[in-house]
């Protein structure tokens, strides 16, 4: 099995200089912390990818993350990879992957929510949990996953719903798909269904995400224009905008893809129930492109991907239907 350390929390110590934790300790110390993990009986190959925080991962540690999993997977001997990271961008990372990820062997994202200096860190627990599901034959097929607080988690579900809770992260909708009890994974529902994986990027994509809020005129919505290569729109409810914005929103998706998102993060985007000018049967007619159950986070993520391989707008329309159940 293959473990790739990020850094992020997991891997935080107190810098002396500042008196605050940064990203320090090696996979190999991290691994070294988890208690009775030896007695599996796992070879473990152990790569220091990065030691930032999560909030500083880039699209481009991504992608180099995503080759060198699919160059260690191509040789067949190893039979799934964990990956330890910040949890601040946990499930951006853990839903980028799964969009690249064409092997059976799963790949689970784990990290802590408290440090290694605080009582009761969370890391060696979590790593532990990761590393056994990591090497369950159980999850072959499942794709990316997340790994927290026992919890097994699809990678297009789960969010993280709490900014200091050891039990911050979870699927809203559709609760996770298992959890690790006895040493042994318990799967609680079918492995997600996966769509065929997205071929590399090929030219970058710049993709916006809009916020919509109460009194919203307009105005920062118009600093988009020529600025990105798509946008998302993270509309009220189940995909609703003030009335002021539907003719600006009608020429953005005149001219890029323009995914219509809800800000809400559980629930999805309806198609055809309200009918009033800025509601989602309104702005699907005008070309916006319908997210589904997809958060904004996801449906960036999802567009940028496909704008940075060439995908015209009905391969995006398509591929976001795919996803979006």
């Amino acid at each position: 099995m293959a473990v790739y350390s990020l850094g992020g929390t997991i891997a935080m110590t107190t810098d002396p200089a500042t008196g605050g934790v940064v990203p320090a300790l090696s996979a190999h110390d991290l691994l070294a912390a988890v208690p009775g993990l030896d007695r599996h009986g796992i070879d473990l190959r152990v790569h220091d990818f990065r030691r930032v925080p999560g909030a500083s991962l880039t699209f481009d540690d991504l992608t180099e993350l995503g080759a060198a999993i699919d160059k260690t997977l191509d040789g067949g001997d190893v039979d799934g990879v964990v990956i330890t990271q910040g949890t601040d961008t946990i499930e951006e990372t853990a839903f980028f992957l799964d969009l690249h990820h064409g092997h059976d062997q799963p790949v689970i994202v784990t990290g802590a929510m408290r440090n290694p200096t605080m009582a009761g860190p969370d890391g060696p627990a979590n790593l532990y949990a990761a590393v056994l599901a990591a090497t369950d034959p159980q999850l072959r097929g499942a794709g990316v996953l997340v790994v927290l607080n026992d919890e097994i988690h699809a990678a297009r579900h789960v969010r993280k719903s709490h900014t200091t809770s050891p039990a911050a992260f979870t699927s809203p909708g559709a609760g996770p798909i298992g959890r690790i009890a006895e040493d042994r994974v318990r799967l609680a529902s079918p492995l997600p269904t996966r769509v065929a994986p997205l071929a590399p990027a090929a030219r970058d994509a710049r993709v916006g995400l809009y916020t919509v809020s109460l009194g919203d005129d307009g105005t920062l919505l118009e600093a988009w224009d020529s600025l990105c290569d798509g946008l998302v729109v993270a509309a009220f409810g189940v995909g609703h905008v003030p009335q002021r914005l539907v003719e600006s929103l009608e020429r953005l998706a005149a001219r890029i893809p323009v995914a219509l998102a809800s800000r809400i993060g559980n629930g999805p985007v309806l198609t055809g129930t309200y009918g009033f000018p800025g509601s989602e049967k309104d702005l699907i007619g005008r070309g916006l492109i319908p997210a589904g159950n997809l958060g904004p986070y996801q449906a960036r993520l999802l567009l940028q991907a496909l704008l940075a391989q060439g995908a015209d707008q009905e391969t995006i329309t398509s591929k976001f239907s795919a996803l979006a159940c």
